[in-house]
C-alpha cells in the first residue's frame, strides 16, 4: 500500500506539473498574440471617379497605389481600397456606396464631383448626393475625409460659389475632415491650368505619375491622421 501511495503521489505530482506547464505555455502564447490583436490595421475605402481609379496610368502609379506606398513608408498599417470608377458622378458614387463599404471598413475618402462639373449638373444635385454619402458613412461610425473639387469660372459666379461651398458645408455638418480641392493638392499656388500642365496627362484632366506623387505628398499627412483616428 505504501508503494502504491508513493506511485499515486508521483503521478499526481507529474500531472500537476504538466498542467502548470500547459497553463504557462497558453498564457505566454496569449501574451504573444495580444500585441498583434491590438495593432490596428485600418481599412480606408476611397470612393471616387477616374482621379481615384488611376485613369490613364499603369498599374501601381495611380492615386491609391501611391497612397498605400506612402503610408507603408511611414510605418502605417493602414490600407486604402480603390473604389474609384472612371466617369462616375456623385449619383453613381451614392448608388454603389452600400456594397463599397464592407464590414471591415474603418474610414471613407470621398473624391466625387468632377464629372458633375463636366456635365454641368446643378450644384444642389451634387450637394444632395454627397450629403447622403457622408451621412451614411457617419451613421455607420466611419471617419470621413472629403477631397473637394473646384468649379471653373465658365459656369458663372453663382454656380461656382454654390458648388465650391457645398463641400465645406457638408464637412461642417457631419464633422468630416476636408482637404484643399484636388488640383490645389497638386499645386496650391496654381491659378491657371497652364501652371500645372507638366504634371498632367495629355488630356489635361488627369494627373500623370509625377502629378499623383505631388497629390500624395500633400494628402499623405492628412490621410495618416485619418488612419490614426480610427484607432482612438
Amino acid at each position: 500500500m505504501k508503494i502504491a501511495f508513493q506511485l499515486s503521489s508521483a503521478t499526481y505530482g507529474a500531472r500537476h506539473m504538466f498542467r502548470n506547464i500547459t497553463l504557462a505555455t497558453a498564457l505566454v502564447t496569449l501574451a504573444a498574440l495580444l500585441p498583434v490583436a491590438a495593432q490596428a490595421e485600418p481599412t480606408i475605402v476611397a470612393l471616387g471617379d477616374s482621379l481615384t481609379a488611376g485613369y490613364g496610368l499603369p498599374e501601381g502609379e495611380g492615386l491609391v497605389p501611391q497612397l498605400n506606398a506612402w503610408l507603408a513608408a511611414q510605418g502605417s498599417t493602414a490600407t486604402v481600397i480603390n473604389a474609384g470608377v472612371s466617369g462616375d458622378t456623385s449619383a453613381g458614387g451614392l448608388s454603389r456606396l452600400d456594397w463599397s463599404l464592407t464590414p471591415e471598413t474603418d474610414a471613407l475618402i470621398v473624391t466625387l464631383g468632377g464629372n458633375d462639373l463636366l456635365r454641368g449638373l446643378p450644384p444642389e444635385e451634387t450637394r444632395k448626393n454627397l450629403d447622403a454619402i457622408v451621412k451614411s458613412a457617419t451613421d455607420r461610425g466611419l471617419k470621413v475625409l472629403i477631397i473637394p473639387m473646384e468649379a471653373p469660372g465658365n459656369f458663372g459666379p453663382d454656380y461656382k460659389a454654390d458648388f465650391d461651398a457645398l463641400y465645406t458645408d457638408i464637412a461642417t455638418t457631419y464633422g468630416a475632415q476636408i482637404t484643399q480641392p484636388f488640383f490645389r493638392l497638386l499645386d496650391a499656388q496654381a491659378t491657371d491650368p497652364g501652371q500645372i500642365a507638366q504634371w498632367m496627362q495629355a488630356d489635361g484632366i488627369h494627373p500623370n505619375k509625377d502629378g499623383v506623387a505631388r497629390v500624395v505628398a500633400s494628402l499623405g499627412p492628412t490621410l495618416l491622421q485619418l488612419a490614426d483616428s480610427t484607432t482612438d
